[in-house]
């Protein structure tokens, strides 16, 4: 186990590790040493290492550190996109305190024992004054239970600020992993309350409006993710029509430019499209019902409007972002990588690419979600000492 100096460092560190798991330990160990974590968060690309790096981040980093893993589509810190290795990110036991539960099988539908779960949680993590308090969620992106699982805690723990990603399994969506400390569960979620003396900031951006005539469903399976109908057509041969294309060409990057969104409660959210089923249908990555009324989405600007979402917000010492597999293929394939690049130097954006963003109890697609970590004391401005 490590002994470390907690308190010499108030700010969250994010550390980049590659090749195998020896190398990438040492290289998070390393990138942390002084820190004397409560909580590090970890992104991996090889779903293989999620289990057993954070079995061992957990012993040596010790039991008063909680070390949450989740395998992703790509991760980005502070120089951009990295399609390989691990982004770990960790937060100082000075400034933060962090615990986490598992909610478990999940297609189970367990909500009753998950509320139990996270009422426990809640009261172990209490809100004080001058603290400000938040959850994550890290959950099984091909469970497709994460509509349930954000409705849960929000009806558990109400009014708390609660974002978090689905974890991802590249463009394979064959296998996700999650774990703590050590400990892997299938099918399931990880929630984790936090407090901070930080001020925390909810920073939500997509980047489409609605374009032409609005479509119905009439027939979905949302417990499947399956949009069969459109407007009484079979819904690929519909939604390929709505935006000019064969079916034949249906894709990646025609879902990636041209997704679904639904409006509800007076705005519009993201549904997006992973595949065309054998049968004609859509398989989407957020459940939609018969008798939704969806829009084509067009893109407004991949990159000037998050930009200037993000001057708005001002300087932070770090903006944990969770952003869908399906933006990161549109920035890629309109060449906007540097660019992305910049954004997350100047703002200090590191996360993981996700299946899915939950925010505000609901589950969405190609939608970036964020928290930004300002430090409120005065006379210590956030740009002040940094590493």
């Amino acid at each position: 186990m490590m002994q470390m100096n907690a308190g010499t460092i108030r700010r969250p560190q994010v550390v980049a590790a590659r090749g195998e798991i020896d190398a990438v330990e040492a290289g998070i160990v390393a990138g942390l040493a002084g820190l004397g974590p409560s909580l590090i968060l970890f992104f991996a690309a090889d779903g293989a290492q999620v289990a057993p790096l954070s079995g061992r981040l957990s012993a040596r980093f010790g039991p008063d550190c909680c070390v949450l893993g989740c395998s992703s589509a790509g991760a980005f810190d502070f120089s951009g996109y990295a399609d390989e290795g691990v982004i770990a990110i960790g937060f100082p036991a000075g400034s933060f305190r962090a615990e986490a539960v598992w909610l478990s099988r999940l297609r189970q539908h367990l909500a009753l024992d998950w509320m139990a779960a996270l009422r426990d949680l809640a009261g172990r993590v209490p809100a004080q004054p001058d603290r400000s308090r938040f959850g994550l969620l890290l959950i099984d992106g091909l469970s497709g239970r994460e509509e349930l699982v954000a409705a849960t805690v929000d009806a558990a723990v109400p009014e708390l600020l609660v974002l978090g990603g689905s974890a991802a399994d590249g463009l394979r969506f064959d296998q996700t992993q999650l774990a703590m400390n050590g400990e892997a569960r299938p099918e399931s979620a990880l929630f984790c309350m936090v407090s901070t003396d930080f001020a925390v900031e909810e920073v939500v951006y997509d980047h489409f409006s609605a374009v032409g005539t609005r479509m119905v469903v009439t027939h979905a399976d949302p417990d499947n993710r399956l949009l069969t109908e459109i407007d009484a057509e079979p819904a690929a041969a519909e939604y390929a029509r709505q935006i000019g294309v064969a079916v034949a060409d249906l894709g990646p990057s025609a879902f990636a430019h041209n997704p679904l969104l639904e409006r509800s409660g007076g705005r519009h959210y993201v549904r997006a499209i992973s595949a065309v089923t054998p049968d004609g249908g859509l398989t989407l990555m957020s459940s939609v019902e018969t008798g939704a009324v969806l829009s084509i989405g067009r893109a407004q600007g991949l990159i000037d409007g998050f930009s200037a979402r993000m001057e708005r917000l001002g300087p932070a010492e770090l903006v944990l972002g969770f952003d869908c597999i399906m933006r990161r293929i549109a920035i890629e394939q309109a060449g906007e990588q540097e660019a992305v690049a910049a954004l997350c130097r100047d703002f200090r954006i590191a996360g993981f690419n996700t299946y899915g963003e939950q925010h505000g109890g609901i589950h969405v697609n190609q939608t970036f979600v964020g928290l930004a970590f300002v430090d409120r004391r005065p006379n210590d401005g956030p740009h002040d000492k940094r590493d």
